[in-house]
């Protein structure tokens, strides 16, 4: 069994209810990348096993593609004249395996 958390800063709360109550036997994702998911991640002692990013270059994205449209031009890199209707972005999750590599990231 898992639970999702959308939001990591959220989630403070309900690992400490969970904790509270002595559960244990589900683990948790989290949401949004938050340092202090990234460092229980990292210990390993608790449910709290993953976050997903949704990291700054995702906004930094977002407003070239919002100039690209406002001047009429296409996407550097892209062979087309239009802006794609849509574009899927990067949103790396973060595990005991690869916390360290993204613990320079995490918000406070």
């Amino acid at each position: 069994d898992a639970l999702w958390n959308h939001d990591d800063d959220q989630g403070v709360g309900a690992l400490r209810a969970i904790e509270q109550a002595g559960r244990d036997e589900f683990l948790m994702v989290g949401g949004a990348g938050a340092k202090s998911a990234m460092d229980a991640i990292r210990a390993d002692n608790g449910v709290l096993k993953a976050t997903v990013l949704y990291p700054p270059t995702m906004a930094a994205s977002a407003i070239d593609l919002a100039r690209a449209l406002g001047q009429g031009k296409g996407v550097g890199g892209l062979a087309e004249f239009e802006i794609p209707s849509s574009l899927t972005l990067y949103s790396a999750v973060v595990d005991k395996d690869n916390v360290d590599q993204y613990l320079p990231t995490g918000f406070i």
